[in-house]
């Protein structure tokens, strides 16, 4: 059972909805109103796992490796399905830090020698139970060592790219870059450049 650290709230029925590749939860609870009111509300609450993503800096080319990868959510927005991102994936049991290594290194073919946690973040708080751990990771874009593009058994097909990291600062506003934890990163690095090298 989930702890509960705010009296305020008490949960009194939990019932799962669907138990796919995501678990969708209804959630029953009572929340003690500011007002002094008690109500009663539902929440329905997907929950996939925590996650952690990782921004690719090469010093040396002031470049960033990100992808592209389809997105079905988005397209059903009407906007463009690959979005470009940053390499992340899901903790699986690992720690962030082993999970962020192992997904750089199936997404994009970069061994990361040492990730650097930023921070965490919950990037959809109202609907998601996912906190993603947010991390940075020198490379040489010269040495990639292994070939990238995802893992083709669960249907990844994903692009690898090279970017000066202006451009890719650029990118959010023009909207070509329009991941959050994209965008987090990018922002991240532009305030502590310095502190990634020449």
């Amino acid at each position: 059972m989930t702890k509960n650290h705010d009296p305020r709230v008490r949960i009194i029925d939990r019932r799962t909805l669907s138990d796919g590749f995501i678990h969708l939860e209804e959630i029953t609870l009572e929340q003690d109103m500011s007002d002094g009111e008690t109500v009663t509300l539902k929440r329905e609450v997907h929950d996939h796992g925590s996650a952690a993503t990782i921004l690719l800096f090469d010093p040396r080319r002031q470049s960033v490796v990100l992808v592209r990868q389809l997105r079905v959510p988005v397209l059903l927005q009407g906007d463009p399905a690959y979005m470009i991102e940053a390499p992340a994936g899901l903790l699986d049991d690992d720690t962030p830090e082993v999970a962020i290594c192992r997904e750089a290194m199936e997404e994009t073919g970069y061994h990361v020698e040492k990730a650097t946690h930023l921070f965490d973040a919950y990037m959809s708080p109202g609907a998601l139970t996912e906190r993603t751990s947010f991390f940075v990771g020198l490379i040489d874009v010269a040495r990639k060592v292994g070939e990238g593009g995802g893992l083709s058994h669960e249907g990844e097909d994903i692009e690898v790219l090279e970017i000066p990291f202006d451009a890719a600062f650029e990118m959010i506003a023009t909207g070509e870059i329009c991941d959050a934890k994209t965008i987090m990163l990018l922002q991240w690095a532009r305030l502590n450049r310095s502190s990634l090298g020449p």
